[in-house]
């Protein structure tokens, strides 16, 4: 599998706090990378780190195989667009002058890209309006645009949807695939919020104290977190016995409660479990989300 950024026990420490310790993580060509931890996890660091806006203390990273250590990072580094923290927007110029101003940095000559790139994010019918008078999500689209300028593969971005209402959360969602669809570009999203970052990520690597809990590809996620009848009983022991008669799958979680991972006929289980003398106490469908899953990972709240 190709790589856009791996990171090989990466370590930031900030006199004696260790922001990131021992950091090892794969972001596949093409994915949408879902970059999970509570705030303070370290997501920040680590995004500030690939930009080069700061120095590891050890370990290192590479962008598409170039390691940060090589003079050719620079070069790598340009294939990067990055939304860090909050957009970096002129607030007194219209979208259109933002987007000259970024070209200009760039070094770009024409700007006969620019309506293409506005019309991209939504943001073409905006005219003489300043970036001051914008609301918080045409701001976060906004500083995608300058992001995107420079016609990068690699997009990152730093909780994109935090603070956004419900409409503006749609809006980023669906320029998010869009650019990962349409466009191929590969997108790292660090977010806490993780019922929406269900809803996009096709890869996930989940971080806690500055280290890599976990990494899990979505389809692997959808297989630990499917659905089953969880099913409370008076003897776990009893019912294990009877749904391997049965030939039917199952975990047993407690000496009364265990997962069935298969379609069951209700009425026939109750009457062979009461000829061994267990009852069933309750039945419910049983789907964990990525929230409880995280929660399952590293403890706490999703949420904090």
């Amino acid at each position: 599998m190709d790589f856009c950024l791996t990171t090989d026990a990466l370590c930031k420490q900030y006199g004696h706090f260790k922001a990131l310790h021992n950091l090892s993580m794969h972001v596949p060509k093409g994915s949408i990378y879902g970059f999970v931890g509570k705030n303070g996890a370290g997501k920040t660091t680590l995004i500030r780190l690939i930009c080069g806006l700061q120095k590891p203390t050890a370990g290192g990273y590479s962008l598409y195989g170039i390691k940060n250590t090589e003079d050719k990072i620079v070069k790598s580094r340009r294939r990067m667009g990055a939304v860090v923290e909050s957009p970096s927007i002129y607030s007194d110029l219209t979208a259109e002058e933002n987007l000259k101003e970024q070209y200009q940095i760039l070094g770009i000559p024409s700007f006969e890209n620019i309506p293409e790139l506005l019309k991209l994010v939504g943001l073409e019918n905006t005219g003489n309006k300043k970036a001051k008078n914008f609301s918080l999500g045409m701001k976060q689209r906004l500083g995608i645009a300058i992001a995107l300028a420079g016609e990068p593969d690699f997009l990152v971005l730093d909780e994109p949807v935090n603070g956004l209402d419900p409409q503006g959360i749609i809006e980023m969602r669906e320029l998010i695939l869009k650019l990962n669809r349409e466009r191929q570009i590969t997108v790292l999203i660090s977010s806490h919020i993780l019922d929406e970052l269900s809803r996009l990520a096709t890869h996930y690597g989940f971080i806690d104290n500055g280290h890599i809990v976990k990494e899990i590809s979505a389809r692997e996620l959808e297989s630990a977190c499917r659905k089953c009848m969880r099913i409370q009983v008076s003897d776990t022991k009893i019912l294990s016995r009877v749904l391997d008669s049965m030939d039917i799958e199952y975990e047993v979680l407690s000496n009364t409660l265990a997962d069935v991972y298969a379609k069951i006929n209700v009425s026939q289980l109750v009457l062979t479990l009461a000829d061994e003398k267990c009852d069933i106490i309750s039945v419910q469908e049983h789907d964990e989300s990525l929230e409880s899953y995280y929660v399952s990972l590293v403890g706490g709240n999703a949420h904090e």
